[in-house]
């Protein structure tokens, strides 16, 4: 393992950890960049476990021990190694977690290879919150949806705090970038699937009756927190689907609603979505 002790933080390589708080900064240089960060030593696993490649690691130095074995592939891969008061002065917070890795972002799949195998997937319109993005691919991988399918808006799967709330799950469920509405819905369609909007309506009809009959191939449109699913959604859906709600509460949270949805679609004990 290349161990390269840290003695000053303008060296090369540390630039990919600089600043990990500046949000406008990571949302910039990470997408060109062809970068993610991975954050603890669970997730840098997945993300190897994934295929994923990376271009060097930082860690406090008892860490080392645990990471050496994953890193066994990749012998010429720099591995920074600080104290936490440097690595701190140089990421802009505490590293509790221990180990950051600078990964090299995966080519991303045509969602028609996707949807070619797939009996359900989950599409999110434009969910800007990294943590909600993050938990519905959780609730994805614990609950089997085959894949997720994000639109051109949405917030990075792959963003740092995605990949830390969803426990590395992101990197195990499969996902790709969707065209807009009026290209979607008939890759959709043609693949077979029953676009199926999570939302109010007058006219929707209720998770149960969705869960007691359910297509064949379904997709599960979620919206953006705020607003909720776009009208150009609402016109592509095949159905609008709305959870039975109580004590004049209208509707959850977009990854509570992730979660239950994909619960109650679930048939003979495993899920069918």
């Amino acid at each position: 393992m290349h161990l390269i002790p840290i003695s000053d933080l303008e060296a090369d390589g540390l630039a990919d950890y600089a600043r990990l708080t500046d949000v406008a900064l990571r949302r910039s240089t990470e997408p060109a960049g062809g970068l993610y960060i991975a954050e603890s030593t669970k997730v840098i696993r997945r993300a190897l476990a994934a295929g994923h490649v990376p271009r060097s690691v930082l860690l406090q130095e008892q860490w080392v021990t645990d990471v050496a074995p994953m890193l066994e592939p990749f012998p010429d891969v720099p591995v920074f190694v600080g104290e936490a008061k440097v690595l701190e002065s140089l990421t802009g917070y505490n590293l509790h977690r221990g180990a950051l890795a600078a990964m090299h972002r995966p080519v991303l799949p045509d969602p028609a290879d996707l949807l070619r195998g797939a009996r359900r997937v989950v599409v999110l319109e434009d969910i800007v919150d990294h943590t909600n993005v993050g938990a519905i691919f959780r609730s994805v991988a614990g609950l089997g949806a085959d894949a997720v399918l994000v639109t051109p808006r949405c917030a990075d799967p792959l963003y740092r705090r995605s990949v830390r709330v969803s426990m590395g799950t992101v990197l195990q469920v499969p996902w790709t970038r969707l065209p807009e509405w009026d290209d979607a819905v008939p890759l959709l369609h043609d693949a077979g699937f029953h676009i199926a909007a999570l939302a109010l309506a007058d006219d929707a009809v209720s998770l149960d009756d969705l869960a007691a009959d359910p297509p064949e191939r379904l997709a599960l449109v979620l919206g953006s927190e705020g607003d909720g699913l776009s009208r150009a959604a609402l016109s592509a859906a095949d159905s609008v689907v709305t959870i039975p709600m109580l004590h004049g509460v209208d509707s959850l949270n977009v990854a509570s609603a992730s979660a239950v949805a994909l619960y109650a679609l679930r048939v003979g004990g495993r899920t069918s979505i």
